[in-house]
């Protein structure tokens, strides 16, 4: 037993890498904290705003920054693994520095940053360079008085059309120039005309469904219209019974006219008054539902008698050849509705659905002929779909099988089968999404043991720009809010669809590969095809310099990005939202390191290694990651810090947390070396594909913080009283809150007398020692001791105690920071409960998960650094005779 206060020896958790080579001392608190790092950017940046011109350093991805666009576009837009553009191929080999850019179209800008303006430029268009198809931007010059202008990108002079022609002042600018937002503003928004429309997808030679309806014509366009969302639910007899199903009902419900919680507090509905809702269910046949009858009757007859009979009228058509000959069997306006319109049809039919299928008793699934039916509902007009998922595709097309000897695979040539799609057929399926402006998104529920195969279905999301949701050993009640919160947050965000997108760059770079959820274009190399594109998610685009293509980049002149994405609203307006950066060119490695973003670096590498996985074995990537991260820091040595010390660690300031995020990579579900489920990882693998830069930090390094000992005005709103307590009003969450500090990813500093709270963005672990003080338990759970604490929890309790609104309240500033999207509470009582494991690997600075601690990374590094470093120079001195 713990003595009151002491520290504690490491929770039980899954077992770690020993150390092996010189055991070098390095003192604990010396080493670079990512807490300490991010306190200290929050605080230089604390009341001021960024201002996006190049020159500055960037506040880091976790800072809350205000941003004023001068003509580039805010980091939280675009951010690039540096901000100074090696001038040469040569340098930027030398700096080992992945030039890479991580790329959120659709980020959310904070209060008191300006809205993205959308510009008109009427039957014309935007101005484009004639040469490389460049948008017009901040960056370009004018030149014969106004008539022509020079891209920034590639230097060609295109000739400015009658009606968009100015003169220019003394200064060469334009005398509108104030006026232009696309002249000012490095972000923007063009509304464009016909000749920016969507394209039909191009015909297959073996169709994926059957068509009533002729084929658009060649070359044709999809004319935009307000977004289509097709919720497609399974309903085999593992969804029934583990309760997904009535979740998913109630989830649907709620987004459309909204609902209550358990506590009374009301949740407004989300989904968008433009948008049009259908439903389809499916097991072993496809069910599609008529939501117009109730519509109809009611035209046709005038008055409703009766009511029950009104809003049950939702009938069901089967399709049950899902091998040769899926199909949609209703019309657009049949099995699209405006959700208001039809709110009796819709509500009767989701209230009804769960009890429909209660005593199911079919357990197959046919998911892929489901997603065929999406496809054949929304090819014509683009759109989104919702998958509720169970269990894996075990009839119809792109049948899986679990793998008994999964654990035998790895390690040897077979591994790369457990991150590729059993059956090609999910890839083209998920090409033909995207190509016609299609995503889906996957909410997926399973049982204790079930097996969906997310390497075969995930690549559905992963190629069509949707995202994807695991909630193992799914529990309705715990789990039913959180998947009503996750349906919120993709109905709410801003999203796009039928998206197009292209990277462009100045003379003397290129773009060299993508990352992320996407689908690059067979026809038209180095586009992008998304079927859906939101707020949630980033791409990585990789640079180099380009051979052949002129000289190297001049350090007098800047560097240039533009991305411009061609996408529909979910109004139905098709735009082109344009991002534009300007990267000043350093000629001296220290500049390039001096200016470079760990944040983005880190990112990119994760990226990139999540791509490998069906080309690359998991210890050919570990290695990979743990060898690029030596060659950085040894390439600051040797460029930057020669003269210091050989047995000196040496890290530069802006990667001094590169070693320890890298380590968290490893650690990861997604490239841990123990024998994790193929499923998980692939779950995990294509999480990390498509999260933006901070919640990527996030995930990997959780905030971790001590509950015990918050002093009496932290996490409490200004004018808080002791009064407020007993009220047992719900916190509200506000930017007012001051939050307590974080504590580093480590036991060391726990005690056995305290409760810690630890997020990593999906999971929420709250940890009660053993010697926890009785006031303590009684005033955040209202019981004594540990024993009394309910492990099987989903929110804390409401109690009038300053310490319960405390806690509270740091708990829905989290859900707020992630826009009211809710994440599972587990509850870890010390030798006790088996959350405690889960607790354990999210210390990432410990041994653990396969991989050693952080101290000892830190030590691997310097190591390897100082051995290539004293191999370096015994070559040197042997080529010159000194040896």
């Amino acid at each position: 037993m713990f003595a009151h206060g002491a520290h504690i020896s490491q929770p039980p958790h899954t077992s770690g890498k020993a150390y092996q080579g010189l055991r070098t001392r390095i003192d604990p608190e010396q080493i670079p904290s990512p807490v300490d790092v991010a306190e200290y950017d929050a605080e230089i940046w604390e009341g001021k705003s960024y201002m996006t011109l190049p020159g500055d350093h960037v506040p880091l991805s976790t800072t809350d920054f205000v941003s004023i666009d001068q003509g580039n576009s805010s980091p939280r837009f675009v951010r690039a693994t540096t901000w100074h553009m090696p001038h040469s191929a040569a340098l930027a080999d030398a700096c080992k520095i992945p030039l890479a850019t991580i790329i959120q179209p659709f980020a959310e800008l904070i209060t008191g940053e300006d809205e993205i303006p959308v510009v008109d430029c009427g039957e014309s268009g935007p101005a484009r360079c004639a040469e490389c198809r460049g948008y017009i931007n901040p960056w370009c010059t004018w030149v014969s008085g106004g008539s022509r202008w020079r891209c920034n990108l590639c230097g060609h002079l295109t000739d400015v059309l009658p009606e968009y022609f100015c003169n220019l002042d003394a200064n060469q600018m334009r005398l509108d120039h104030l006026q232009r937002p696309e002249l000012n503003k490095g972000t923007i928004d063009f509304a464009v005309g016909p000749e920016y429309y969507a394209p039909q997808p191009t015909p297959r030679i073996v169709p994926s469904f059957w068509s009533p309806e002729a084929s658009p014509a060649p070359n044709s366009s999809r004319t935009p219209e307000p977004m289509r969302v097709l919720f497609a639910i399974d309903v085999s007899r593992e969804a029934v019974q583990n309760g997904m199903v009535r979740a998913a009902c109630q989830a649907i419900i709620g987004v459309l006219y909204g609902s209550e919680t358990d506590d009374g507090t009301r949740l407004e509905p989300c989904f968008p008054a433009e948008c049009l809702a259908g439903v389809v269910t499916f097991d072993t046949t496809v069910h599609f539902y008529d939501l117009s009858v109730s519509l109809k009757f009611l035209f046709y007859n005038g008055v409703v008698n009766d009511e029950q009979n009104f809003r049950d009228s939702a009938s069901m058509l089967v399709v049950p050849d899902i091998e040769e000959e899926m199909y949609c069997p209703l019309q657009d306006a049949e099995i699209f509705v405006e959700p208001q319109a039809a709110r009796n049809v819709i509500e009767g039919l989701l209230t009804s659905l769960p009890n429909r299928f209660e005593n199911e008793s079919v357990h197959l699934c046919a998911l892929g002929a489901a997603m065929r039916g999406c496809l054949a509902a929304l090819s014509r007009r683009g759109g989104q779909a919702i998958l509720f998922q169970s269990s894996m595709c075990s009839v119809g097309p792109g049948v899986s099988e679990a793998r008994l000897d999964e654990s035998k695979l790895y390690d040897t040539d077979k591994e790369k089968q457990l991150f590729t799609p059993r059956d090609p057929m999910w890839t083209d399926l998920a090409e033909e999404l995207a190509e016609a402006g299609i995503g889906v998104s996957m909410l997926v529920g399973t049982g204790p043991i079930s097996f969906v195969d997310f390497a075969s279905i995930g690549v559905i999301c992963a190629l069509s720009g949707g995202d994807v949701r695991l909630f193992p050993r799914f529990d309705l009640q715990r789990d039913s809010p959180i998947v009503r919160s996750h349906v919120g947050r993709i109905l709410s965000r801003e999203t796009g669809h039928s998206c197009q997108a292209r990277v462009r760059v100045s003379r003397g770079l290129k773009t060299r590969a993508f990352y992320g959820a996407l689908t690059e274009s067979s026809v038209s190399p180095g586009s992008l095809i998304f079927g859906v594109m939101h707020a949630d998610s980033a791409f990585a685009v990789e640079l180099s310099h380009s051979s052949g293509r002129g000289t190297p980049l001049d350090s007098r002149e800047y560097a240039h990005l533009q991305c411009a994405v061609l996408y529909t609203t979910r109004q139905g307006s098709r735009r082109v939202r344009v991002l534009n950066v300007a990267f000043q060119v350093a000629g001296m490695a220290g500049n390039v390191f001096r200016y470079a973003d760990s944040d983005a670096t880190i990112c990119f590498l994760a990226k990139e290694a999540m791509a490998t996985l069906s080309s690359e074995s998991l210890s050919t990537i570990r290695d990979t990651l743990t060898e690029k991260c030596s060659n950085i820091l040894l390439a600051y040595r040797r460029n930057c810090a020669a003269a210091t010390s050989p047995s000196q660690l040496i890290l530069p300031e802006a990667f001094k947390l590169l070693p320890l995020y890298l380590l968290a990579l490893q650690k990861n579900r997604s490239l841990r070396a123990h024998n994790v489920p193929a499923d998980i990882r692939n779950y995990h693998a294509q999480r990390l594909l498509t999260m933006p830069v901070r919640k990527m930090l996030y995930h990997l390094y959780p905030r971790f913080l001590a509950l015990h000992d918050l002093t009496d005005d932290i996490a409490l709103p200004p004018g808080y009283a002791d009064g407020n307590a007993a009220s047992g009003s719900r916190p509200i969450p506000t930017n007012r809150l001051q939050l307590p500090s974080l504590m580093r990813d480590t036991f060391m500093a726990m005690r056995a007398d305290g409760i810690y709270l630890i997020d990593n963005e999906e999971v929420m672990v709250l940890w009660i020692g053993s010697n926890v003080s009785p006031e303590v338990l009684a005033d955040l759970f209202g019981v004594n001791t540990p024993h009394g604490v309910d492990p099987t929890l989903t929110r804390l309790p409401v109690l009038p105690t300053r310490l319960s609104s405390q806690v509270r309240n740091i708990i829905a500033h989290r859900i707020a920071e992630r826009s009211g999207v809710l994440s599972r509470l587990m509850v870890a009582r010390q030798s006790l409960d088996a959350a405690e494991l889960e607790f354990s690997d999210m210390l990432v600075e410990d041994t653990n998960c396969g991989a050693m601690s952080y101290i000892d990374f830190n030590k691997q590094h310097d190591n390897r650094a100082l051995n290539e470093l004293w191999s370096a120079r015994q070559d040197w001195a042997t080529m010159k005779g000194l040896r």
